[in-house]
């Protein structure tokens, strides 16, 4: 079975987005001179977020509020702008993903209207617009948890379909084989019995024989117990599924031969031995069954 892809380690993601976040807000603090400079505040305020994200697949409820709160104190005390907001858009998406679409939405709601009430408190008509860009931006990134969420839940389900299709065919095929079990058994002990008797009968008249006959059913018990441990082993739950072939009409007369062999005349006609090849498998099978239940009438 194809393991299912889940993403890069969160370890690689929170150490590369605090990498990302705290250099390149070095980077842009360092072309707006008219914020305030980074401290010691603004760089944990910078690890907060990332270290936010671990928490995304354990408890991705504290997850998204950290981030965001993170995030908003950096903005509201006056720093430079920069990717301070990657993990916050980041724990958006993750969050949406995990199936917490109302707490998210909510966050993200709450983000965009304090991103609009700050641009209306200010005055700035490009700093409303770029308000409700960030805005968008927020729908935009629950959107994109929700389509990774529901391709998830696609893939699991047709992941269990699968499994179940799978399970259900090696179900039918177990219980097709121990249905066969009964007429395999039958057929192998009776056969034994009969040549037990023989190798009895021979030993008190004709003591030569008595040899040949015990290797007869050493031969055959061996050739059952094969035949029963085939059938038996496939019922176990990690046996894999792959049916042996079904007996065919060209196997009677080696069914024949051991009947023989038991000390029984049996003979054996078949007319038209080139149109056995046209005729169905389950037909086939159920011939060489009849013919294995016929060759046990005598006990």
């Amino acid at each position: 079975m194809q393991r299912r892809f889940r993403g890069p380690p969160t370890a690689v993601i929170v150490a590369v987005v605090a990498l990302i976040q705290v250099v390149g807000t070095v980077f842009a603090s360092a072309r707006q001179p008219d914020h305030r400079p980074l401290d010691a505040l603004a760089v944990a305020l910078l690890l907060a977020g990332p270290a936010a994200l671990s928490q995304r697949r354990r408890a991705p409820l504290v997850m998204l509020p950290v981030a965001a709160a993170a995030a908003g104190a950096y903005l509201a005390l006056g720093y430079a702008w920069g990717p301070v907001v990657l993990s916050l858009a980041l724990a958006i998406v993750f969050s949406a993903a995990a199936g917490k679409r109302w707490q998210t939405w909510a966050v993200a709601g709450a983000c965009g209207t304090a991103l609009v009430a700050v641009s209306l408190s200010r005055g700035d008509e490009a700093a409303l617009l770029r308000a409700f860009a960030g805005t968008a931006w927020l729908a935009i990134l629950v959107l994109l948890g929700e389509g990774a969420r529901l391709r998830s839940e696609r893939v699991a389900e047709r992941r269990r379909q699968r499994e179940a299709r799978e399970q259900a065919a090696r179900d039918e095929y177990r219980l097709t084989l121990a249905r066969d079990i009964h007429d395999v058994v039958a057929h192998s002990l009776s056969l034994i019995n009969v040549r037990a008797s023989v190798a009895l009968h021979l030993g008190e008249k004709d003591p030569e024989q008595f040899r040949p006959a015990l290797e007869a059913i050493k031969a055959a018990s061996k050739d059952s117990l094969a035949e029963i441990r085939q059938l038996l082993g496939v019922l176990r739950d990690d046996a894999p599924l792959s049916p042996a072939p079904p007996p065919r009409l060209s196997q009677i007369p080696a069914l024949a031969d051991n009947a023989r062999r038991a000390g029984l005349e049996v003979r054996v006609s078949q007319p038209d031995p080139d149109a056995a090849p046209q005729i169905p498998d389950a037909v086939q099978e159920a011939a060489y069954r009849i013919v294995q239940e016929l060759s046990l009438i005598h006990i």
